[in-house]
């Protein structure tokens, strides 16, 4: 794993130097978009909506719309001036039982490890914090995103949760919530009885993804009905062995497109015109024989 922040655990007067790591990662076959035809990988550009011009990315900057539709434009300077008080500091700010938190609040998990000078003063507060059976609540900035967290402990590491604030917990507001639904006592008590019954000691390693499994299976069996476009490395360009004639050859290839709407003759074609044009071509068609041809599927 690599560490994507380096920070402290603010404890009182104790500071843990710590490296904070993600805890997860989504498994999911990942698919690209292409050309059916060819298999090409479709490329998007960012275009400006006013001028149509392609914006790169170092003058794309973040903007507010008002109700009004004006947009307020942010720089990072502006974020820059915004107080994250920490920035680099994981502040306990209190400790609490973990069922006194709701798990709709947990966002996101990281583990933590600390630096070398920091690993003495991270065991302690790991011991102090698994022996009381409690987590902390903390606060911590990540990505330019202050949050509430929480640590606790597993397998002898820090575990780092970030939350949502309060406010972003929406409230369910549906409709059958305000009809009075009866239920009968019998139907209540078959109901208890088939939970008694479906229970069981949770192990994470019985379940499986059944689909992600399928879908690698219609891959595995497509690459092996050979239903697969080959990939194409895009051709690099070397240098000119005779340069006069691969200028004069450029030219040709220009005044062709031009004078034939954007579709260009073909080189047996163009050969024919002069001597040194016909050269030209011999040498452009020396380095593509070389080339492997693409098989059909």
């Amino acid at each position: 794993m690599r560490s994507i922040w380096k920070g402290a655990i603010s404890f009182g007067l104790v500071t843990i130097p710590v490296k904070l790591y993600s805890a997860t990662e989504q498994k999911d076959v990942t698919f690209h978009q292409v050309h059916r035809e060819d298999g090409g990988r479709i490329r998007y550009k960012r275009v400006c909506t006013l001028d149509g011009e392609e914006v790169p990315y170092s003058d794309i900057a973040k903007g507010y719309e008002l109700a009004t539709g004006e947009i307020v434009v942010l720089t990072d300077e502006d974020f820059e001036d915004l107080p994250l008080t920490t920035s680099r500091r994981i502040d306990v700010l209190q400790f609490t039982p973990a069922e006194q938190i709701d798990p709709i609040y947990f966002a996101k998990s990281y583990y933590l490890e600390p630096d070398a000078q920091g690993a003495k003063s991270y065991v302690l507060l790991r011991n102090a914090l698994e022996s009381s059976g409690q987590v902390a609540v903390v606060k911590v900035a990540l990505r330019q995103r202050e949050s509430l967290a929480t640590l606790r402990v597993r397998d002898g590491v820090f575990v780092l949760e970030t939350m949502l604030w309060p406010d972003e917990i929406r409230t369910p507001d549906f409709g059958f919530l305000e009809e009075d639904i009866e239920v009968r006592a019998q139907e209540l008590k078959m109901a208890e009885s088939l939970i008694t019954t479906m229970e069981a000691d949770f192990d994470a390693s019985e379940y499986h993804d059944t689909y992600r499994e399928a879908l690698q299976q219609v891959i595995e069996a497509k690459v092996a009905g050979k239903e697969v476009i080959p990939a194409r490395e895009e051709e690099e360009a070397g240098p000119a062995v005779d340069l006069m004639a691969a200028l004069r050859a450029s030219v040709e290839a220009a005044k062709r497109e031009r004078e034939g709407g954007g579709a260009a003759k073909p080189k047996k074609a163009a050969a024919a015109k002069s001597k040194d044009s016909k050269d030209a071509a011999k040498d452009e068609e020396k380095p593509a024989a070389k080339r492997k041809t693409r098989k059909s599927a």
